[in-house]
């Protein structure tokens, strides 16, 4: 017996072909692959609907759910599609039934639904039998004319039932309400648009076949989501247009305003496809995780009338950078990926771009039109054939009756009518049915009217067969017909501008500040505030420095944005945003500059200057020797990460002094030993960056420069400020300074004594400037004054005490501070616009 079953296997084996499994497995991959594109994943380019949703509204029209028709509950509308059309999973189908009734996720709802459909939270629908639907009014332009033989029917999965392959839809839905999915080996990801203008581009594109994407974006500006919002860049929606493929930046939409003196944000439209509840979980964690700081409460008050999202601030915040950073930490903004693929006569999936997908749905209403009018004028034919028999019937009614009362059978009365009167089987049956009431007089006139509109209807269509211009302008014109009957305001608005990436800068605000760099090389941005306005004389505030032997050399006033240049010892210049310095208390002691510039072993930064607050046309560099040199400022458009060469520093010599000047300005430097010299900034020619330079002033002895600084052409009435390391100071007016030639030995700015020390800092100030003057010793010990409480006295006197210091320490540095510019945040230039 076994013997006979492993000869039974053995022939039945011999009996199959054989094939590699490799080609076996390629063609099975290919045909799943091709199942999942045509029947489940990719939308249908000519009525923009995937199966699952042409069957639930096909299965909608079967059941007679039209816009005027009663609700019937979910679960019947869903077996219906299950039973007759649609082998997949109820859940899959009710999904998609539940999508189509969402005012969030279609731009133009194809089902009206009622009971809880979801919300934008991402809350579920309540279960099938619980909720009921019909179609919308405008779902119904998108079954007209379906049973005139316009669309071809194909069997259903157990072929018991016929379903159509496509919609007769009037409506571009591709456009409309767009579409995603996810198939084998491609995808698509459409946006939704408004109504009115893929109308007016359908228009023009039927009468300019021609037009360009540019031409047909006068019309269409760019997607309109159904929850509102912006979008961004012109450039990048004509791309996607263009290429089928593109990423358009999506931003909510966010207002600040005040209540009870507290600023809040509140917004009011958020990017398509977010999760409200997940963006409001996303905020409160970043607030709760001290990434987000100001805000002190987040309210979700979104109701039936819109969405709004409330989030408090702090009445010290600033809204712009809060703003800004939910734009750059949340989903408020956001991206979509498009991606135009669709099947294109029913089974071919195509990339296609703005162009085509209109072209496409054109040549399918043509059809259609075409289809329809054929189908009508078949029809028409029909009737007219049964009306001219009866004609014939009337004109010879005496004959007729005879004949048919001198016939045995009803066969043989319809046999002697066809024969006498030359009638076809149809009308021959239609006479036999004629009742005794068409021979009154107005029903005779019925016929004969009929049939004559029969005869001009028949003709009309004709007519439009023979000329697709008339089939074209009947398009347009049920087009025009749409257009007024659905039209809508965008709700997305479009900025044609790039809105560019998001920077680190643009969640900062431009906030005045203090930056101090220590001789060990040690930074920090401090806050002007923590130092409040003292009289001269006093003993300051510790202002902290990194270690007992380390000291504040450079002091300086600006603000976040700014870009600022750091010239160092070795001749080399570096660039940084004020806000990339991490910010410190006054008593801190901050971070090392190795973290954020490429120094060399040996090599610290002599020199900071704020690049934004340039007003000149070079850069003039001096050296504690005494060396000065003038070079274009546009020589240092592009530093390099790795640093720039400024200036070639002499053995021994270091750069720590760099301005701003321009043609008539005159050149300051002040010695440690009380030494000055003014000079024409044209004394010095303009070199390139690899120069040495020249004298500026010849030092006796141990002298060294302390300061060099720019006195605007013509000016002389300014004062020079001169401080010295015991805490005195004065100031002295710049008339009393005259203009030598460059390479002197200069004249006296103070009477230098052991009561004063030597000079610590200097500066030209400004007669209209009215502003406050920082202090600040080695051991970091800080003073805020009035510049206006220094006294102006003469060239050779010791000054007045401005700082008390310690035995031990000395003053280091001198920085001023401007009091017109104490508005601490700008906030037109936080506000999200455009590239902020």
């Amino acid at each position: 017996m076994s013997d006979n079953n492993e000869n039974t296997q053995g022939t039945l084996l011999e009996s199959f072909p054989k094939r590699e499994i490799v080609d076996e497995m390629r063609e099975s991959y290919l045909d799943y692959a091709m199942s999942v594109i045509v029947s489940r994943a990719l939308p249908d380019v000519r009525d923009g609907l995937k199966p699952v949703h042409r069957r639930i509204l096909y299965a909608m029209h079967k059941l007679g759910l039209t816009s005027g028709a009663k609700f019937r509950k979910s679960a019947a509308v869903v077996g219906e599609v299950l039973a007759k059309y649609h082998p997949h999973g109820d859940a899959a189908v009710y999904d998609s039934m539940v999508r189509m009734a969402q005012d969030f996720a279609m731009r133009y709802m194809l089902v009206h639904g009622q009971g809880n459909f979801g919300s934008i939270d991402g809350d579920s629908p309540a279960a099938m039998r619980y909720t009921e639907a019909k179609m919308q009014k405008i779902t119904s332009e998108m079954l007209a004319d379906l049973e005139k033989e316009t669309v071809d029917f194909r069997d259903n999965y157990d072929g018991t039932q016929k379903e159509p392959s496509v919609l007769p839809s009037k409506l571009p839905t591709l456009l409309l309400n767009g579409g995603t999915g996810i198939a084998v080996g491609m995808a698509t990801n459409i946006p939704p648009h408004n109504l009115q203008e893929v109308v007016d581009a359908v228009l023009h594109l039927s009468n300019n076949p021609e037009a360009t994407i540019d031409d047909l974006m006068e019309y269409i500006k760019g997607p309109d989501f159904p929850t509102g919002g912006k979008i961004y860049d012109k450039s990048v929606i004509r791309e996607a247009y263009a290429t089928g493929r593109g990423s358009i930046i999506m931003r909510g939409v966010a207002n600040i305003d005040e209540d009870k003196g507290k600023p809040r944000i509140i917004i009011t439209e958020i990017p398509y496809q977010v999760n409200k509840a997940n963006l409001v979980t996303k905020i409160a964690d970043l607030v709760r995780d001290k990434v987000i700081t100001g805000i002190t409460d987040v309210r979700d008050e979104s109701n039936r009338e819109g969405i709004r999202v409330v989030i408090v601030l702090k009445r010290d915040s600033f809204p712009g950078k809060v703003l800004n950073q939910l734009y750059k930490l949340t989903p408020l903004q956001s991206s979509f990926g498009c991606n135009f693929i669709a099947l294109t006569g029913g089974i071919q999936p195509r990339l296609l771009d703005l162009k085509s997908i209109l072209e496409e749905f054109i040549d399918h209403r043509k059809e259609v039109i075409k289809r329809r009018t054929e189908y009508e004028l078949k029809i028409a034919l029909a009737r007219a054939h049964i009306l001219e028999g009866l004609k014939i019937a009337l004109d010879n009614i005496d004959e007729v009756i005879a004949t048919i009362r001198g016939s045995e059978t009803k066969e043989i009365a319809k046999e002697n009518l066809i024969t006498k009167f030359k009638l076809s089987d149809l009308q021959a049956d239609a006479i036999l049915a004629m009742r005794l009431q068409t021979l009154a007089g107005l029903e005779r006139k019925k016929i004969e009217d009929e049939l004559n509109e029969k005869m001009l209807f028949i003709k009309d269509c004709e007519d439009i067969l023979a000329k697709p211009e008339r089939i074209l302008s009947i398009m347009q014109e049920e087009l025009g017909e749409i257009k007024e009957k659905y039209t809508d305001e965008r709700k997305t608005e479009v900025i044609p501008e790039a809105l560019g990436k998001m920077r680190a800068v643009d969640t900062v605000p431009n906030e005045e500040k203090i930056i101090t760099i220590t001789q060990a090389g040690w930074v920090k941005r401090i806050s002007p505030a923590s130092f409040r306005t003292q009289s001269r004389g006093g003993k300051g505030l510790k202002g902290g420095v990194a270690k007992v032997d380390d000291e504040v050399k450079i002091v300086l006033h600006t603000f976040n944005h700014n870009e600022l240049l750091f010239f160092t010892s070795k001749g080399r210049v570096f660039r940084l945003r004020a806000f990339e310095i991490p910010e410190a208390s006054r008593t801190a002691k901050g971070q090392s500059l190795v973290n954020f510039l490429n120094l060399q072993d040996g090599e610290f930064v002599t020199a900071l200057l704020d690049e934004t607050a340039n007003t000149g046309e070079y850069l003039m560099m001096a050296t504690e020797q005494g060396v000065i040199k003038k070079t274009k400022i546009e020589d240092f458009k592009n530093v390099r990460k790795s640093g720039l060469i400024a200036i070639k520093i002499r053995e021994g010599d270091m750069l720590y002094w760099v301005r701003y000047t321009t043609k008539g300005d005159d050149v300051m430097i002040v010695t440690k030993n009380g030494k000055s010299i003014r000079f024409d900034e044209n004394d010095v020619r303009s070199m390139g960056r690899a120069a040495t330079g020249v004298r500026g002033i010849k030092l006796k002895g141990d002298d060294k420069v302390v300061e060099m600084d720019v006195v605007e052409a013509g000016d002389d009435h300014s004062n020079l400020l001169v401080v010295m390391e015991n805490g005195l100071g004065k100031m002295t007016k710049l008339k009393n300074f005259r203009k030598q030639n460059r390479g002197g030995t200069g004249v006296k700015a103070a009477n230098i004594t052991a009561k004063t020390g030597k000079i610590a800092g200097s500066k030209v100030i400004k007669p209209d400037f009215d502003g406050d003057l920082m202090l600040m010793t080695h051991a970091g010990q800080s003073i805020r004054m009035k510049v206006s409480d220094i006294p102006t006295i003469g060239r050779s006197t010791q000054g007045v005490i401005l700082m008390r210091s310690g035995d031990d320490d000395k003053l280091a540095g001198v920085s001023l501070i401007s009091t017109g510019a104490e508005k601490t945040d700008k906030e037109e230039e936080l506000m999200p616009k455009l590239d902020v």
